[in-house]
């Protein structure tokens, strides 16, 4: 039997519905049948509505993601604790999941007392405070890597705390904000290499059909068309891609949301991004994670990586501990 997803937290969980049954007419509305690929999508939000209120009480938010799935938030733990356990919405029969990214947060700290400590010493530390995971940031100078004091903490609760306790220490803690995944097979913007569905591209003088390795050819851009190679830091395209993740995360929206925006700040005699960049948004210091949907081909990918870097090379993600 295939299943309908809801996906709720510690406040957010995925209700995914069981696909391949049928489901009789609800008093007042119709539950139309559902065939293998049926989602959400087919199911009056009268009927979702008032069955998540029967069950639960009043949540937070209830909303329908792009797959036809729901993703609810509640409003306590023991609303977190009955919808956990729903294994139908009236006669729906669905699945229940926590979310796996928005019941978490990414922060940053930076401590010079910890630089000798060891990551494993760290988390244990910190796990008291929410932390369940801890990267140490390196930055690659002159060819090497080289860790830093900076440290990315996992928080098991989707806000972010204002500090955390390192000992004695009282530590501020700073959004993690991710860098624009760039793919290293068509040199666009939004997706990975193993989910491109473009055609591979030189970095460094956007010509089809060999990598960058050994060429030598003048430097162009494939995304801006400028004078320089596609991983440059300098790079208008790169620019407005970074503006548009850091919008999205510090506001807690969308990427349409967030790309709306920043494309609302182009004057309609704009003929390139550059213009628009003249007063950038961002620090270019960031650090790197988060799903993107690529505007190009519509390819999701999810960044992984930690990094910060110093200079511009055709790599966009520097690895942590």
């Amino acid at each position: 039997m295939f299943t309908r997803w809801l996906f709720i937290s510690s406040d957010y969980y995925l209700l995914f519905p069981l696909r391949g049954t049928s489901s009789p007419g609800v008093t007042g509305f119709t539950t139309p049948r559902y065939s293998d690929n049926e989602t959400f999508h087919n199911v009056s939000p009268f009927v979702v509505a008032k069955a998540l209120s029967a069950s639960v009480g009043e949540v937070k938010t209830t909303r329908k993601l792009r797959s036809g799935d729901l993703l609810v938030e509640v409003s306590s733990s023991k609303q977190a604790k009955q919808i956990i356990k729903l294994k139908s919405l009236s006669n729906i029969p669905i699945s229940v999941q926590p979310h796996g990214m928005l019941n978490s947060s990414k922060g940053v700290i930076s401590v010079g007392e910890l630089f000798n400590d060891t990551i494993e010493h760290i988390l244990e530390e910190l796990r008291p405070q929410s932390v369940k995971q801890v990267q140490r940031i390196s930055i690659r100078r002159d060819g090497k890597l080289i860790p830093t004091k900076h440290l990315v903490l996992t928080f098991s609760k989707p806000k972010l705390p204002q500090h955390i306790m390192a000992g004695y220490i009282r530590c501020p803690v700073r959004p993690y904000i991710p860098n624009p995944l760039r793919c290293y097979k068509c040199q666009h913007f939004g997706h990975s290499k193993p989910n491109c569905r473009g055609t591979l591209t030189c970095a460094r003088c956007a010509v089809a059909g060999h990598e960058s390795n050994d060429c030598t050819a003048k430097e162009k851009c494939v995304n801006c068309k400028g004078d320089h190679p596609s991983f440059s830091r300098s790079c208008p395209s790169w620019k407005m891609e970074k503006e548009v993740v850091t919008l999205k995360f510090r506001n807690n929206i969308s990427y349409p949301e967030a790309r709306n925006l920043v494309k609302a700040r182009i004057s309609p005699a704009c003929t390139s991004y550059a213009s628009v960049l003249k007063q950038p948004l961002i620090n270019n210091e960031t650090l790197t994670i988060g799903t993107l949907i690529c505007s190009r081909c519509s390819a999701a990918d999810t960044q992984s990586n930690l990094g910060i870097l110093s200079t511009d090379t055709d790599s966009d993600l520097i690895e942590s501990d």
